[in-house]
C-alpha cells in the first residue's frame, strides 16, 4: 500500500495537467463545483499534512481574517490524501495540491477549472517538507489572494447572473456607475446624494451605501477624513432602532486603510467594524473610495454585515465582491 501511495502521489500532478490540456482541446462541458464558500480542500499524504509543511498551511490559510468581532480564520481547511482524491474530492471548489518529491524543482502553480468549474487550484511543488513550508511562508500573499479573488468572482458571476438591473440602473443614473446587485436586494433608502440597498433575513442584513460629496483635494482621502465623513452621513441617514440612536464608527480601533486597484480601478480603501450610537447593534463593515468619471465628487461604496447569531467573514465576503463589482 505504501508504494502504491507514492506513485499515486507522483502522478496524480501529471493527471491534472494532462486533464487540464485534454479540457482545453475538448471545451468539455465540466461539472459545478462543491464544497462550501470559504473552505479550501489541502491534499497531501498523512505525514505531509502532519509536517512542518502542514504547520505552514494552517498558519497562512487558517490567519485571522481582519475585522470581524470575533475571531474567525481566513478559511476553513481539511485535508485528504492523494488516494482519497477522487470523484467528488476533485469537484471542490479551492483546493491546495502539495506535492512532495526529491525529483521536484521548488515552484507554485495556479491552475483553472481542471476538475470542475468555476476551481481553483494551486500546487506547491518541492522536493521536501522544509522547501515546501518554505515556500508555502514566503508565497503566502499570493496564496491568499489567489482563493481571495476565485471566491469573489463566484459572487460577482452569480450577481451578475441573477441582477437586480432596475437596482443597478437607478444607482448608476444617480453615481455614474453600479455594482451588479442580486435580485434578492432592494432599495431601503435615496436621496439625492446617498443610496441604502439591503438585502434581509429574520437574522440577517447586508447592506450597501453607496454616497457622494464634492471633490476638494487628496487630504479627503486619507482615513481620519474618510472615518469623519462617513460618520456625518451615517449620522444623517441610518437611524438604530432606538430613538436617537445611528450608527457610528467604532471609535477606539484602527480602522485598515489599504491604497488599492482591481480591474483598472484605483480605490482607498477602509475596514474596520461598525456599531450604534445609544443601541447595541453592531458589525464589520468594508468602504472603497475614490472620484467620479468626472472628477467633481468623491464616490463611497460600503458594504456592512449586521448577523449577531453567525459568523460574519463569508457575508462580508459577499458584500465586498458586490462592492468590487463597480462599473
Amino acid at each position: 500500500m505504501k508504494t502504491r501511495s507514492i506513485i499515486l502521489t507522483l502522478l496524480l500532478p501529471a493527471l491534472l495537467l494532462a486533464a487540464s490540456c485534454t479540457q482545453e482541446k475538448k471545451s468539455q462541458i465540466l461539472p459545478a463545483i462543491s464544497g462550501k464558500a470559504g473552505e479550501v480542500e489541502i491534499v497531501s499524504s498523512k505525514a505531509v499534512w502532519e509536517s512542518e509543511a502542514g504547520n505552514a498551511v494552517r498558519t497562512v490559510l487558517q490567519a485571522e481574517y481582519p475585522y470581524t468581532p470575533q475571531k474567525e480564520s481566513k478559511y476553513r481547511i481539511y485535508n485528504v490524501p492523494p488516494e482519497g482524491f477522487v470523484n467528488v474530492f476533485r469537484l471542490h471548489r479551492n483546493i491546495l495540491y502539495l506535492h512532495i518529491a526529491d525529483t521536484c524543482t521548488q515552484k507554485l502553480a495556479i491552475s483553472k477549472n481542471v476538475w470542475a468549474e468555476p476551481q481553483t487550484m494551486i500546487t506547491v511543488y518541492a522536493p521536501d517538507e522544509a522547501s515546501a513550508a518554505e515556500l508555502i511562508l514566503k508565497q503566502d500573499a499570493k496564496i491568499c489572494e489567489t482563493f481571495e479573488d476565485a471566491e469573489r468572482e463566484r459572487v460577482i458571476y452569480n450577481a451578475r447572473k441573477f441582477e437586480n438591473a432596475s437596482l443597478a440602473d437607478a444607482v448608476r443614473s444617480q453615481f455614474g456607475g453600479s455594482p451588479f446587485f442580486p435580485s434578492s436586494y432592494t432599495m431601503k433608502k435615496r436621496t439625492d446624494d446617498f443610496v441604502w440597498i439591503s438585502y434581509e433575513t429574520t437574522y440577517t442584513t447586508q447592506g450597501i451605501f453607496i454616497y457622494r460629496f464634492p471633490y476638494k483635494g487628496v487630504e479627503q482621502f486619507t482615513a481620519e477624513a474618510l472615518v469623519a465623513k462617513r460618520n456625518e452621513v451615517m449620522k444623517e441617514n441610518v437611524p438604530g432602532s432606538l430613538d436617537g440612536s445611528y450608527m457610528i464608527t467604532n471609535p477606539v480601533i484602527k480602522p485598515g486603510y489599504y491604497q488599492k486597484n482591481y480591474k483598472g480601478r484605483d480605490f482607498t480603501e477602509i475596514r474596520s467594524l461598525w456599531e450604534t450610537q445609544n443601541d447595541y447593534m453592531g458589525g464589520p463593515f468594508i468602504s472603497d473610495a475614490f472620484r467620479s468619471s468626472d472628477g467633481k465628487d468623491v464616490i463611497v461604496i460600503e458594504g456592512f454585515v449586521y448577523a449577531p447569531k453567525y459568523d460574519k467573514r463569508d457575508y462580508l465576503r459577499q458584500v465586498e465582491a458586490l462592492i468590487y463589482s463597480w462599473h
